[in-house]
């Protein structure tokens, strides 16, 4: 793709044209080659429509500038506004909604949302909106999301938990919710992602341009004590063409990127299920645009964000946590201004565009994972390994 992202030399090295992520952009980690990782699109680009912003790497859409503490304080007044095809660049770009943001309404409906238990079971009384869902999954032929092999939501909480974020993600909206949830179960049957993990992608192409991390507390056994991060290295990237031309095999790895940090999730382990207030099982997406220009966008990696966004859109819903934007040029701070004008207060706040990579670390004071922040690599303002190191992604050769 959540999930290039132009010409001319920065920090030594040849600048690139920034894939544009649209969405993470309303709207899935989670890491498109492009930028982040929903109806939020989530759903418009069901959702996942042609918007032309999000998943793929970022220029316009996704390269949100630098933000300082007035541009935080600005972000919770800025206005809400957000259309169908806002929610889809929620995945992979910070200029509309995330790709798991549901789209803001004048008169939004409470989603109907299941009870919370730590029991590891839920309540024989399932909601009608989730027993709906489940109808509909257990007669489809590929009863499968995210790895989970879906269950009798009455006594299977990973299950009561994914149909929940469908409903979490249309606000509610049972027709609507069942309208996504069939094309996620026909796209998945099609895709085989969970194939896709296992397949190997080319080194050149793919290279250091993607991993995925998980950080726990250690003794817990709460969702908030672990931490699953997707990383887009755009800078990375030795050739747009290369990388960006064959678009299925592009959207192929995005994928697998994706579904390696719902691995880490691990959603089929959950205990806790979710309400339309509250779920923790989200992901952090970092899209990385050092040395890279915003100036011009490559066709190819128009194109490859497009698809991104509008996949993720419909196929991730509600996966995305928060999304921070890393080495973005201060001469985008503009842009960024203009955008909290028109995106909806509860999008924007996700968007976290910084200057300086190094910053990153402090972002996560609050996280119920002690030291987190110490643990990101130095790079990032941390103490840990590199992301080669401790990080993953999909089989290279």
């Amino acid at each position: 793709m959540s999930s290039t992202e132009q010409d001319h030399h920065q920090d030594g090295g040849e600048k690139k044209t920034a894939p544009t992520e649209p969405g993470a952009v309303s709207s899935a980690p989670e890491a498109a080659a492009p930028a982040s990782e929903t109806n939020e699109t989530d759903k418009a680009a069901q959702e996942e429509a042609p918007a032309t912003k999000e998943e793929a790497p970022a220029t316009q859409e996704e390269a949100p500038a630098t933000t300082t503490e007035s541009d935080k304080a600005a972000q919770e007044e800025a206005p809400a506004t957000t259309t169908e095809a806002d929610k889809a660049a929620q995945v992979e770009a910070p200029a509309t909604t995330t790709e798991t943001d549901a789209p803001a309404s004048s008169e939004p409906k409470p989603a109907a949302a299941a009870t919370a238990t730590t029991t590891g079971t839920t309540d024989t009384a399932v909601p009608a909106p989730i027993a709906q869902l489940w109808a509909l999954a257990k007669a489809s032929g590929h009863p499968e999301i995210w790895g989970v092999t879906l269950a009798d939501p009455a006594d299977h909480v990973p299950t009561r938990i994914i149909l929940q974020k469908y409903l979490n993600a249309n606000d509610g909206d049972l027709p609507k919710a069942k309208d996504q949830l069939s094309k996620t179960l026909e796209w998945r049957a099609k895709m085989k992602p969970l194939d896709l993990v296992r397949k190997v992608f080319s080194k050149a192409k793919f290279d250091g341009l993607g991993y995925v991390t998980k950080y726990a507390q250690e003794g817990s056994a709460e969702p908030e004590g672990v931490e699953v991060f997707t990383w887009n290295i755009y800078g990375a990237v030795k050739s747009i063409d290369d990388t960006f031309r064959k678009l299925e095999e592009f959207l192929e790895w995005r994928v697998a990127l994706m579904e390696l940090a719902l691995q880490e999730l691990d959603l089929g382990s959950a205990t806790k299920p979710i309400t339309a207030d509250y779920d923790p099982y989200k992901i952090f997406q970092v899209h990385d645009y050092k040395s890279l220009s915003f100036l011009r966008q490559s066709p190819l990696v128009r194109s490859a964000s497009t698809e991104t966004i509008r996949v993720f859109a419909q196929n991730y819903p509600e996966l995305l946590k928060e999304k921070f934007f890393v080495n973005v040029p201060a001469v985008m701070g503009f842009i960024y201004a203009f955008m909290k004008l028109f995106v909806a207060p509860k999008t924007i706040k996700k968007f976290h565009p910084m200057a300086n990579g190094a910053n990153l670390a402090k972002e996560f004071a609050a996280s119920k994972v002690s030291g987190l922040g110490e643990r990101l690599p130095a790079n990032y303002g941390g103490k840990g390994g590199e992301l080669s190191a401790q990080g993953k992604g999909p089989l290279l050769e």
